[in-house]
């Protein structure tokens, strides 16, 4: 491909040289790598798309790195790093030892602070901002945060912080209507009803360049008029949710004119108190199939760029959590299905639309979802929350104070649990075990299988405690041997001096080893708490190893070498886990290989 104009950017200072001809090109040319690599790497598509023009406009009107540039979550950050010197390496986004799909600091000066989770963009811009004027550096912080990620109580405390500063930091929202679930609540309302009225902002523009090309007098009058206008704008924008804040807001504008952006930011760049600039943008713009499913191309596996991608070819974990809440719901009325803006990403789609008087999407909000099921199931409800493993660490004092403590009978159904793959340390859902198992009045369960999930769902409707459900992203893989589903572990049989013991994805893999191995595997079904039938049977082994896809740190293997050595256990025990250490994007194969929870580390354990 040719990239006539991208090909030569290396740094901000480059786009800020460009005419209006070579920024619309620029434009045109980042899309289309964008595209392409996300057809051949998988990534997030459809957000990255819309915020091209808005990115540029930033690197025109401030001056990265010295003016610290944050994307919420980092979902729109593919154009910042084109920009930013890293058009030569973008072919390797999302791959193992590539660039990554969200900002962080290791890779590039431009990037001020790691980001893959939502809301937390406000606290850290107005941190570094507040910094530098405290330590008299030059520069300046804006944060970009989507309207969806405005749904996440992080952003209002932030908000609220903020508003009450004499300075000109500045926040600009990009509404694109939706974030990865149609957004709801209030908010979302304000927004829409902001939307319609760019009449007066189109004018404000025409003026203010006009004003600003007569002679002698037109920057006074510039000034003038534009202090003037903020008595007007506070009339019309009484009931503004930002200004009541204490902010200064400015916009609606549109978020593919670059030039009306650039004038904005350079306007609210003059004032003395922070300012909200709201800009519109079209999620999955340039792109036919994202501009008309956005919701299904913000986050895509590798696809045919002419064809689209493909979705729902194959069975998933989410499915299967999905189909067995209508299942239930179809005869029990009492239960209800939770998540916090990951209605399809958690299978949950046929539930809202077949159930939608039981269906509560929060918003990015997990810390008032775990609370709002505590509420749901003291008023007599069956309430689950679908979740990300990665994204229910939000909640964790939540679930001890109002759901542990209280002992309710809340379900947590745990997606993407272990290694998730590309998306990196931000997501891998490698700590859920390790914080859960040491709160009380909490039963952790681990399935391998379909038909396994669907049983513990099912069983969770009766239970009188806290439970966790956790399974992997992805498909079902290998053949299930033959035995009954409920027990608390299940003894598959070798030579019954060695054993491997598992839970989870790793199953498949000790099945594997045991080929030509010959040892026993103990596969963990209830996971935590532990069992004194299964202490019991562990202690007639001579040499035990342990495999988990999890944190070693305060795992289940911790757990049960404890309790074997406080029970005079003399033979071998060992844990294999991932180390004290976070885990970068690669494929989920690779970084359970390189992590040694494969099925040839599981052999060459029992035979060392």
């Amino acid at each position: 491909m040719n990239f006539e104009i991208l090909g030569n950017i290396n740094s901000p200072e480059d786009v800020k040289k460009l005419n209006n001809e070579q920024l619309k090109t620029l434009c045109s040319e980042i899309r289309e790598c964008i595209i392409d690599t996300v057809s051949k790497n998988g990534g997030h598509l459809a957000s990255n798309l819309g915020s091209v023009e808005l990115t540029v406009a930033l690197h025109r009107a401030f001056n990265s790195p010295q003016d610290a540039i944050i994307f919420d979550v980092g979902h729109q950050c593919y154009t910042h790093k084109l920009l930013t010197g890293r058009f030569e390496r973008f072919s390797s986004l999302r791959t193992e030892g590539g660039i990554s799909g969200f900002m962080r600091p290791s890779e590039s000066e431009h990037d001020p602070i790691i980001t893959g989770h939502s809301s937390n963009s406000i606290s850290a811009a107005y941190g570094i901002y507040r910094a530098k004027r405290l330590t008299n550096q030059n520069g300046s912080a804006v944060a970009v945060i989507g309207d969806g990620a405005l749904t996440g109580g992080m952003a209002y405390e932030a908000l609220n912080n903020v508003g009450n500063d004499k300075s000109n930091f500045i926040v600009v929202l990009n509404d694109n209507k939706m974030s990865i679930s149609s957004n709801v609540g209030a908010l979302s309302r304000s927004l829409t009803k902001m939307r319609n009225k760019p009449k007066y902002h189109n004018f404000k523009f025409a003026l203010s360049k006009f004003l600003q090309k007569l002679p002698l007098i037109g920057k006074a009058l510039y000034s003038f008029v534009f202090k003037f206008k903020e008595v007007i704008k506070g009339f019309i924008y009484k009931n503004n949710f930002f200004t009541s804040l204490g902010f200064n807001y400015l916009g609606p504008v549109d978020g593919h004119d670059i030039g009306a952006l650039e004038e904005l930011f350079k306007i609210a760049q003059s004032y003395n108190r922070p300012s909200l600039i709201h800009v519109i943008t079209t999620k999955g713009k340039g792109y036919s199939y994202a501009e008309t499913s956005p919701k299904n191309y913000h986050g895509v596996s590798p696809f045919d760029i002419d064809e689209g991608a493909k979705f729902g070819d194959k069975l998933t974990y989410s499915d299967i959590a999905g189909n067995t809440l209508c299942e239930m719901a179809n005869t029990d009325p009492t239960i209800c299905a939770i998540t916090a803006a990951m209605t399809s990403g958690t299978g949950l789609s046929p539930f809202a639309e077949k159930y939608s008087d039981r269906f509560f999407d929060v918003g990015i909000a997990e810390q008032h979802a775990v609370t709002f099921c505590a509420g749901l199931k003291k008023g007599g409800m069956k309430p689950y929350f679908a979740v990300y493993s990665s994204f229910l660490q939000r909640g964790f004092d939540q679930i001890i104070h109002d759901c542990a403590i209280e002992n309710l009978p809340v379900c947590f159904l745990i997606d993407r649990a272990g290694i998730v793959g590309e998306d990196g340390e931000t997501h891998q859902g490698l700590f859920d075990v390790s914080y859960l198992s040491l709160i009380p009045n909490v039963e952790i369960f681990s399935p391998c299988y379909f038909d396994e999930l669907e049983f513990y769902i099912k069983k969770s409707a009766v239970s009188s405690t806290v439970t966790a459900i956790r399974y992997p992203r992805g498909c079902e893989s290998g053949d299930r041997p033959n035995y009954q589903i409920g027990n608390e572990f299940d003894v598959i049989k070798g030579d019954g001096k060695n054993a491997i013991l598992t839970y989870g994805r790793l199953f498949t893999e000790a099945l594997k080893a045991q080929k030509d191995g010959g040892f026993d595997i103990i596969k963990l079904n209830k996971i935590y708490p532990l069992s004194d039938e299964l202490i019991k049977t562990l202690t007639k082994y001579q040499n035990i190893q342990i495999f988990e896809e999890t944190v070693k740190n305060g795992g289940i293997g911790e757990h049960i070498v404890s309790i074997l050595y406080n029970n005079g256990f003399e033979n071998k025990v060992q844990i294999h886990a991932i180390e004290n250490k976070f885990i970068a994007g690669a494929s989920i194969e690779s970084a359970l290989k390189n992590n040694g929870l494969c099925a040839d580390t599981m052999l060459r354990s029992i035979n060392g």
